[in-house]
């Protein structure tokens, strides 16, 4: 028998070993972990930090003599730091609560928007949408908060983009109604604003106002942010536009409220976990997200969009992204009705793999389980 004709059997056997050692290693690492709640216990009891430098350090050194093979010792090295760190922060969850990610700082919309959907949590301002996702990746936090669409200005496709190419999964959805106020230092008066200052999509929503003002306007990256920068700038010509919770966080007055063009106007946020939530529930209003390609065939759009409807899934949004890696090539944003994880869910992925390159189920969540 030849050499390459080998290779699969011996590939598929050291496969076959590895799976047996990462069942060994789940079961032993959920016996770490609850040991480490233990450890969370008695440092919550006598007020001492989760990190303990000097404790870590020797159980690297100590464990690192455990590998007697110098070219893998490097690596466990670093494999037992990794397991520290992610004991680490199971320890401040538990100390501390949930951790929630959001872009922006106190008072923007995300910031509400993450108090609303988990009022008990310690909410994490990031400076902006990827940072803030990252660190649910790297287990910094435990689930983020974005923005996914605007009623008035359509999809975040930063955040879509993030969905599509990350690793983490959507398991709710906060449907906030958005209230754009004109914030000022205390004592302003209308005729002194020269300029009004705001993130592009809220100065977007509010472009009917501020042209029949006259005012000029300037970008900035979070609403609360244009609020505190008008603050510290302490000039009456400056205002910005932001939430009423911004004005008490940072000293501004409200001048106007509801200054937006549409008294609808709704931001829809999404919560972001490192878990697939698998529901299993029989309930009305149960909604999955699908991204994927198709390929590159006559038709295969169409016979996925087929497809999901064939199944008894209800559409209720799709649209195209750009990809970035590729120049002219897509890939589609689905939200369906229904409970995915069901016989009929899994006969509709089955057949979807038959024609997407790529196929992702991004997460579900309930249609106004929560509202803002």
């Amino acid at each position: 028998m030849a050499e390459n004709e080998k290779t699969p059997s011996l590939l598929e056997e050291a496969r076959q070993e590895i799976n047996a050692v990462d069942a060994e290693m789940a079961k032993l690492f959920v016996r770490r972990m609850k040991a480490a709640e233990k450890v969370a216990e008695y440092k919550k009891m006598h007020a001492l930090p989760i990190l303990d430098a000097a404790r870590e350090e020797l159980v690297v050194q100590n464990n690192a003599k455990l590998v007697e093979d110098e070219n893998l010792r490097s690596y466990y090295v670093n494999f037992i730091r990794g397991n520290m760190a992610i004991s680490r922060a199971y320890q401040q969850h538990l100390l501390e609560g949930m951790r929630v990610a959001y872009c922006g700082t106190e008072g923007a919309f995300a910031h509400i928007a993450a108090g609303k959907i988990f009022p008990d949590s310690t909410r994490v301002p990031y400076k902006d949408f990827v940072s803030a996702y990252r660190s649910v990746e790297s287990g910094e936090c435990d689930v983020a908060v974005l923005p996914v669409e605007n009623s008035y200005n359509g999809e975040v496709g930063q955040v879509t983009d993030l969905m599509f190419s990350g690793s983490l999964y959507v398991s709710e959805m906060l449907d906030l109604a958005v209230s754009h106020d004109l914030l000022v230092l205390p004592g302003t008066r209308k005729e002194d604003i020269r300029e009004v200052v705001s993130h592009p999509q809220a100065l977007g929503q509010c472009a009917e106002y501020i042209r029949n003002q006259g005012w000029s306007t300037a970008e900035y990256s979070n609403t609360a942010l244009a609020a505190r920068y008008v603050a510290e700038k302490g000039d009456r010509s400056v205002a910005a536009i932001a939430s009423e919770e911004a004005a008490e966080v940072f000293g501004l007055e409200v001048m106007e409220r509801n200054i937006n063009a549409s008294r609808s106007n709704t931001t829809r946020f999404a919560a972001f976990s490192r878990v697939e939530s698998k529901r299993h529930s029989k309930r009305m209003g149960e909604h999955f997200i699908l991204l994927f390609t198709v390929k590159n065939e006559a038709g295969a759009l169409a016979k996925a969009v087929d497809i999901i409807g064939r199944f008894g899934f209800n559409m209720r949004t799709l649209r195209s992204r750009p990809m970035k890696e590729l120049l002219w090539q897509y890939y589609f944003y689905v939200e369906a009705e229904g409970d995915v994880y069901t016989e009929a869910g899994e006969w509709m992925m089955r057949e979807l793999s038959l024609f997407c390159d790529r196929l992702k189920l991004a997460g579900t969540y309930f249609n106004g389980n929560i509202k803002g």
